[in-house]
């Protein structure tokens, strides 16, 4: 078990209380009625998935029910920041030096492939 701490309610409580809900900072088609069904189709089902520092939307939904961000490495679950929604994580992959011997973990992009 692990804690976070609610950006919200200042307080450091158990993950039980939090439910993620998947990546962070997506942004919706900037014109939607032009928007082809590709574009539609990538917004909606297409996730990145790094190994490493990955900003993630959290709920704490045993809690004050709000949800925020939190830069996390996806390997050794060590949250580096929790921050409200609208704010911009002051982590980046150059920050956080982490992994064997020290390396830094290095964000990949999931390769979209279609059938």
């Amino acid at each position: 078990m692990f804690y976070i701490h609610c950006p919200y309610c200042a307080e450091q409580r158990s993950e039980e209380e939090f439910h993620c809900m998947g990546q962070a900072h997506i942004q919706r088609p900037e014109n939607p009625e032009a928007a082809s069904d590709r574009e539609w189709g990538e917004y909606l089902f297409f996730r990145d998935n790094p190994r490493g520092l990955h900003q993630e939307m959290w709920v704490h939904a045993a809690g004050c029910r709000k949800f925020f961000n939190v830069a996390r490495n996806t390997v050794s679950y060590e949250i580096f920041e929790t921050y409200r929604m609208g704010e911009q994580t002051s982590v980046t992959a150059g920050t956080t030096a982490h992994g064997r011997e020290g390396q830094v973990e290095q964000v990949h992009k999931v390769r979209r492939v279609r059938a």
